[in-house]
């Protein structure tokens, strides 16, 4: 599946970081290779071995990101109707039991559920793109479908459960 092109400006700087941050990275890692591979016998030089292995990922990441971010479109501008759902909104959701939680609409690249960042292509995320505060709304998830409440909608920051 093709992952939308669409990322805030938080996550494209943080990707352009990586990528930075890899190539610095790879610089270390290649001199290590070369020392382990002037040991002799690379067959069972554990150290070679890693250090191969290792720069594989590392190419591997590096050829990703240079392929995608120039792929993607940074949102910088609210949207005109602040009261809808859009991209990067951070929206508080209702439970049927009461509970509160917290989350933002990201692109594909920078969703990070320990935030509560959803990724746009979710389900969850596709559920609510367009709506308002006060709506419900049903999703399917693996454990059955789920009815959610809009509690609020901000394009500000996070919304506060409490």
């Amino acid at each position: 599946m093709k992952h939308p092109p669409y990322i805030t400006e938080e996550g494209h700087r943080r990707l352009q970081q990586e990528l930075d941050a890899l190539w610095r990275r790879r610089a270390e890692v290649t001199r290590a290779l070369a020392a382990a591979a002037a040991e002799g016998d690379r067959s069972e030089n554990a150290e070679y071995i890693y250090r191969k292995k290792e720069l594989r990922g590392i190419d591997r990441r590096i050829r990703y990101l240079q392929r995608r971010l120039p792929e993607l479109r940074v949102v910088r501008e609210l949207p005109a109707d602040r009261e809808r759902i859009h991209f990067g909104a951070w929206v508080l959701l209702e439970d049927e039991s009461g509970e509160l939680v917290c989350h933002r609409i990201v692109g594909s690249d920078e969703f990070d559920p320990g935030r509560g960042w959803i990724s746009v292509a979710s389900p969850l995320a596709r559920a609510l793109i367009g709506r308002r505060r006060d709506e419900e709304i049903r999703v399917k998830t693996p454990e059955g479908e789920r009815h959610l409440w809009i509690a609020e909608v901000s394009y500000t920051g996070p919304i506060d459960a409490d």
